[in-house]
């Protein structure tokens, strides 16, 4: 159970805290991009990376004398597309992580509770059986992308059938269809023969090849997503009392979970349809946040965003440019999350802290 916020209002108290840990975030991050775009098999000061982006940015050749083009494609054409695909797909994922948590009331819900991430999967699998090349390199994305919304209308419509959309329908919902869809994904590398190593390897999940479209399509619902998320910040805090409550409160609580609910799969679909399974990061950043700075979704959104992006990022660089193999960057969360998240349960059950 997610602990609710307390209706006294203590943000006012907090506000200048939570601004200064955002600010020290996101000066992290961009520290992080910097030393991540000059990490690599050709290293690169991050002086000149800063040199690098000013120039291109604004078109004063100055900045970049003396640095030849292999420096500047190296930064803007390769690393930084994926860089940047990384950050946003960690920060999207862990601000998904929060919002399901908050309307599901469960403490274990993230972006693949629902069965995005399977009908993601399934699509992206389909498309790679098929050899589909409709939209060219983004032929299996945007597959990808049909299958997670797919999923999502088909898990609504499962719950809203049941008798009303609560949390125990939806999750339920979201687990038979996410049965269904991981039987049909098995099915699919069974029948894939040469193809089955491809649709693992996407299983997995990767950044590698990510271009600045990559940023674009994934920022396009990211954005969005974070405006609507910061608007009913309020509205989730109430939520998290319970639908009566929040509806003696002034929220409406039959239309403000969908419109969460809806926003996040969207954004969720978006992330996995351009970096593959990525699990733990939902899970495990809202959790660490909320230890950190409360159950104030006003502060916790925003926090567990840059959190959410430097973790994601540092561990695609980790697996870029300090492993001597690069290995999909879902087997790296998975390891390192998977045991942290234990740790973090059994502190909680023996009462010694833990989200």
């Amino acid at each position: 159970m997610i602990a609710p916020v307390s209706v006294d209002n203590s943000f006012p108290h907090l506000l200048g805290r939570s601004w200064l840990l955002a600010g020290l975030l996101a000066g992290v991050l961009l520290a992080t991009i910097c030393l991540s775009a000059g990490m690599g098999y050709l290293r690169i000061a991050w002086i000149d990376v800063l040199r690098v982006v000013g120039g291109s940015l604004t078109g004063n050749p100055a900045l970049t004398r003396g640095l030849d083009e292999l420096t500047r494609t190296i930064v803007m054409d390769v690393r930084l597309p994926r860089i940047l695909t990384a950050a946003v797909v960690g920060g999207g994922l862990a601000l998904c992580g929060v919002v399901f948590q908050g309307i599901l009331l469960n403490p274990l819900a993230d972006p693949y509770t629902l069965g995005v991430s399977a009908g993601a999967a399934f699509g992206a699998a389909l498309a790679l059986l098929l050899n589909l090349s409709v939209a060219g390199i983004y032929s299996v994305p945007v597959c990808a992308f049909i299958g997670a919304t797919a999923t999502l209308v088909l898990v609504i419509y499962l719950s809203s059938s049941a008798g009303g959309a609560n949390a125990n329908n939806l999750i339920l919902s979201g687990i038979i269809v996410a049965a269904i869809l991981s039987a049909g994904i098995s099915f699919l590398k069974f029948v894939a023969d040469e193809q089955v190593s491809v649709i693992i390897f996407w299983l997995m999940g990767s950044f590698a090849s990510k271009t600045w479209h990559d940023v674009g399509l994934t920022s396009a619902f990211l954005i969005p997503g974070l405006t609507v998320f910061l608007f009913f910040a309020r509205d989730l805090n109430l939520l998290c009392l319970g639908r009566r409550a929040a509806s003696s409160l002034g929220v409406d609580a039959r239309r403000v979970p969908w419109i969460l609910l809806v926003t996040a799969s969207l954004v969720t679909a978006a992330c996995v349809a351009a970096s593959g399974i990525i699990g733990f990061v939902g899970l495990l950043v809202p959790h660490m946040m909320r230890a950190l700075v409360g159950p104030d979704n006003r502060r916790l959104l925003p926090l567990s965003f840059f959190s959410g992006a430097i973790l994601l990022l540092a561990a695609d660089t980790v697996t870029r440019a300090v492993l001597p193999h690069e290995i999909p960057i879902g087997v790296l969360t998975a390891l390192i999350g998977g045991p942290f998240f234990c740790y973090l349960f059994r502190k909680r059950q023996t009462g010694r802290g833990g989200f």
